[in-house]
């Protein structure tokens, strides 16, 4: 049985969810996505309220249930209030310049790192060391904060690199002389 699949989605006002044979269709106000759903798995709405069916005899079917009904939510909740990623430069000199879809970084390589965003991801850059990227798709918007964070990945002696707002980095101590005489 799967305990994520039984939870039902709760549909915000503003959004409608259509489902056309298999696939599933998720309007709102900052955009549309669509999912296809597997031959054992159907979508069952009612009164703002949608619920993941499938046949429970199924190994295959009560293993998608749960990762199907976790991804109508997240397309529900992306296209009703979207999602954020905020990423830290932690570094002298480290800086990051938002324009437009181009988001250039100074991360102490001999060239600026210019990166080019996905047409459903917003940049925003508050101050010169954070990045804070917003979309209605969670799974592209961890992808580009996960190619930005590659460029320089946090290392763990100074802490120095591209790390996630709420990452926590594990330090290590630097290597200590041999005191011996």
């Amino acid at each position: 049985m799967s305990r994520v699949a039984k939870n039902p989605i709760t549909i915000p006002d503003g959004v409608t969810i259509t489902v056309e044979s298999n696939s599933v269709n998720v309007k709102g106000k900052l955009g549309e996505m669509s999912f296809e759903l597997s031959e054992s798995i159907s979508l069952d709405i009612q009164d703002n309220i949608a619920s993941v069916k499938y046949d429970e005899t199924s190994k295959q079917s009560i293993a998608l249930a749960g990762t199907s009904r976790a991804l109508i939510n997240n397309m529900v909740i992306g296209v009703s209030d979207g999602f954020e990623k905020k990423l830290e430069l932690k570094g002298v000199g480290y800086r990051a310049k938002a324009s437009g879809k181009l988001l250039e970084l100074t991360l102490g390589f001999s060239h600026p790192v210019k990166y080019q965003l996905p047409e459903e991801v917003s940049v925003e850059t508050p101050s010169q060391t954070e990045v804070v990227l917003k979309s209605f798709n969670k799974q592209i918007l961890g992808q580009a904060a996960a190619e930005i964070r590659a460029f320089r990945p946090p290392e763990p002696y100074k802490g120095k690199g591209v790390k996630y707002s709420d990452e926590i980095i594990r330090r290590k101590e630097a290597k200590k002389a041999a005191g011996g005489a």
